[in-house]
């Protein structure tokens, strides 16, 4: 375990958006108020930079109210109206984050998404919410949708408590220029200033949270290079100022070294892959660095470079379009980014087919592996980091009290091994909004101990118990 403080945790703090942005109201109902969870002898990573402690964790309702040391607890302990988990030592941290999520990603053929008939594909986005929680992931900033309204009934859908899934930020169709688009099914498509503002007005009305902007090309078309900008300064700013009229934040995929500069130049808040900045671009991004995020999708390019042939697209001609040489040139990039004091966040281009959905903590590994980062700086960046990004800092994405208890209870040490985190049968416990969405029926029994039952437990055995999963909950 690392001793230094995670240097990102002071630059995530300082980030400031823009006051014209709304503010997010989102709440998640159906936890009754009276509702009680104990954690006892936990490991607490609080996510403030602080190193792991122990100690135990009191949630009432919604919220976490004690942290650490709980008044009362031998009280608590023995009421039957307070739901006791024995941690053990366990890691006990915030839920998750991702900062570029894609619920309607079919975990497939992305040219197909829009021919997907709306009540399929509105099926397939709500078990991509759940797969999100199930991998313990309790935050997620809308990326893009495939259809018009995708994302935002299924985010209205966990805020009423109707469907599990994690707290989110909705998003439209990402906007493109014609003949400037990734994937034209799925695209809103705008030409020059007056026509993306329209655009932007009409998300709006179908209430988005988010507005996505496709600026550059992406490799794996063939035909739009990841080296192409398609936005003109003029669009990209009246983008800006439409979105923020109407207190939306901006995101955008912005691979080219010019859409990376429009996005400083005009305020596009979290920069999406960045791969190809330039030295100008790079000095630009820190003098800015309060005000934008960048958030590579780094397995997107790794696993289309190394793990796509099962699925049709070989090794070779991923290298042959050029994406070995944006890995190079990306990971370089973040490396100095991460030493330079800009705020890189974990997610994104989850939901493709080799990056399925339920994969999303290998961000975290590579965040460690090749970015430089340790990996307490990792999850500061995946909890405190897309806390910040959803808005909401004093009540997402750390252990204190106060906080909405999204957490969950890790049978290990993400600090000494961060993979631990991709392992869901090391996720013991999930909890969401003060509920609890996952654990195993060994969570509710206390282990045996030496003179119970007539002293019949003289070997103290560590009962094995099958796990019970909800009836939505899936096995991924």
């Amino acid at each position: 375990m690392e001793l230094d403080a995670p240097r990102n945790i002071k630059h995530i703090d300082e980030l400031q958006w823009s006051t014209s942005l709304m503010r997010n109201e989102h709440e998640i109902y159906g936890t009754h108020p009276e509702s009680r969870i104990l954690f006892l002898n936990v490991n607490i990573l609080d996510s403030t930079g602080a190193l792991p402690y122990r100690g135990d964790v009191f949630i009432e309702g919604e919220r976490i109210s004690a942290v650490g040391t709980v008044p009362n607890v031998e009280e608590l302990k023995s009421d039957p109206k307070v739901r006791v988990f024995r941690g053990r030592g366990r890691t006990l941290m915030s839920g998750l984050g991702d900062g570029h999520a894609h619920f309607s990603w079919n975990g497939g053929d992305l040219d197909r998404q829009g021919e997907l008939k709306i009540e399929e594909h509105t099926l397939l986005t709500m078990r991509s919410a759940q797969c999100f929680l199930d991998s313990g992931y309790t935050m997620c900033f809308g990326a893009a949708s495939a259809k018009e309204r995708l994302d935002v009934v299924i985010r209205n859908a966990i805020n009423a408590g109707d469907i599990p899934g994690p707290r989110y930020l909705a998003n439209g169709q990402e906007m493109a220029r014609r003949g400037g688009e990734l994937v034209g099914g799925i695209t809103a498509f705008a030409d020059g200033p007056e026509e993306m503002r329209q655009v932007i007005r009409q998300h709006v009305n179908v209430g988005v949270d988010n507005v996505k902007l496709s600026m550059s090309g992406e490799e794996i078309t063939e035909i739009r290079s990841a080296q192409d900008c398609y936005f003109t300064d003029e669009e990209t700013a009246a983008c800006v100022d439409e979105a923020h009229k109407h207190g939306r934040m901006l995101c955008a995929h912005a691979r080219a070294r010019d859409s990376v500069k429009m996005c400083i130049r005009h305020g596009v808040e979290a920069i999406y892959h960045a791969s190809y900045i330039d030295e100008e671009g790079m000095d630009m991004l820190e003098k800015a660095k309060m005000h934008h995020v960048v958030v590579p999708a780094i397995n997107w390019l790794i696993a289309t470079l190394n793990e796509a042939e099962a699925f049709g697209y070989t090794h070779e001609k991923a290298e042959k379009v050029g994406y070995g040489r944006e890995l190079d040139a990306a990971v370089a990039a973040l490396r100095e980014m991460h030493r330079r004091g800009i705020v890189v966040l974990p997610g994104g281009d989850y939901g493709f087919a080799w990056t399925p959905h339920g994969t999303y903590a290998r961000d975290l590994e590579y965040f460690v592996k090749l970015l430089g980062f340790t990996p307490h700086e990792a999850v500061i960046a995946a909890t405190a980091g897309v806390a910040k990004l959803m808005r909401r800092p004093a009540e997402l994405g750390k252990i204190q009290p106060g906080y909405y208890a999204d957490c969950i209870l890790v049978d290990g040490n993400p600090l000494d091994d961060i993979s631990v985190l991709q392992d869901h049968d090391k996720l013991n416990v999930i909890c969401i909004n003060g509920r609890v969405h996952k654990a195993g029926h060994k969570e509710y029994v206390p282990p045996p101990v030496a003179g119970q039952d007539g002293n019949r437990h003289v070997i103290v055995p560590d009962a094995e118990f099958p796990e019970i999963r909800k009836a939505m909950q899936k096995q991924y």
